[in-house]
């Protein structure tokens, strides 16, 4: 069989009716949250959903769509673990940040502080530590060859290793980016913890880049999907792992830390130049603590 036949077959289209039944849940609760218990529970007059929220949701969506559906995830499955990898990407850097930022604060305060059991077990998931180390345990687990191998075999173990990697994340996010500002790490910290965040996934990066030979057999053959062999798709893959991945995070952490500081400095600013000034009570208050100036001239 030659490489133009099995490129062509990597393009034939496969259904993944599981990966619908999850966007158009996602899309379901979405539209009945806001439509149906949002009214119910924001005060008149305020905004249920702001246009931001919407268009950060449309591009979750859609972006969880592409990564979980056809063809992405068949030629992630089948032919390049570098597609496999890009996937990982999206599913936990991308659109989990982009969900949290088009979820209301009523409706993330109804899930975790409000809620009954499933909000007492939330609260301690999205706990920095706790968040992290199921984030950084499923990262490596993701990578760990028998559970690669067994994944491009099993379509539904493939996508419940998705989701778990889907979910961590959201709990991995929920501390920077969440709608509970009340949960959130203070500025300084969320920029150590998001640098804790990069350093795991660059272990199983760097194994990749520098392995002698093919590290999971499920991607050892001889398909050459666009002239890519076995070795160079995994050298790419822990390139998009460590440097794509590794720079998206230290580049939102540098520019979280350029704005901190400015915010610091602008708060610097403003004190100084209320300490330069002084409020008509104070000045009141010079006033009668010097006394009247007519007084004390009719006095001497």
């Amino acid at each position: 069989m030659t490489a133009n036949m099995l490129a062509v077959n990597a393009w034939a289209f496969e259904a993944h009716p599981e990966v619908w039944l999850l966007v158009g849940g996602i899309v379901g609760l979405g539209v009945y949250a806001t439509r149906a218990i949002g009214p119910l529970v924001v005060p008149e007059g305020q905004v249920v959903v702001t246009r931001a929220q919407k268009r950060f949701f449309l591009a979750s969506v859609v972006l969880l769509w592409i990564a979980a559906d056809y063809p992405m995830h068949d030629i992630a499955e089948q032919y390049l673990y570098s597609v496999h990898m890009f996937q990982h990407l999206l599913i936990a850097f991308i659109v989990p940040p982009l969900l949290l930022l088009a979820m209301p604060e009523w409706l993330a305060r109804l899930l975790v502080l409000d809620g009954g059991a499933t909000a007492r077990v939330l609260r301690v998931l999205t706990k920095p530590v706790v968040a992290g180390v199921i984030f950084n345990a499923l990262q490596v687990l993701s990578h760990w060859d028998g559970v690669v191998n067994l994944s491009s075999e099993n379509g539904p173990f493939h996508y419940m290793i998705h989701l778990a990697v889907f979910f961590s994340a959201l709990l991995m996010w929920f501390p920077v980016l969440g709608p509970l500002k009340e949960v959130h790490l203070s500025e300084p910290a969320k920029l150590i913890y998001l640098f804790l965040m990069s350093i795991v996934p660059t272990v199983p990066a760097g194994w990749l880049t520098f392995a002698e030979g093919v590290v999971y057999d499920a991607y050892d053959h001889d398909h050459n999907l666009w002239g890519i062999n076995p070795t160079n798709d995994q050298q790419i893959a822990g390139a998009i792992m460590k440097v794509v991945g590794g720079f998206y995070l230290w580049t939102l952490i540098a520019i979280r830390f350029f704005k901190h500081v400015a915010a610091v400095r602008r708060v610097d600013e403003a004190a100084k130049y209320a300490r330069g000034r002084l409020t008509y009570d104070e000045v009141e208050a010079a006033f009668d603590a010097a006394g009247d100036p007519s007084r004390e001239s009719q006095t001497h």
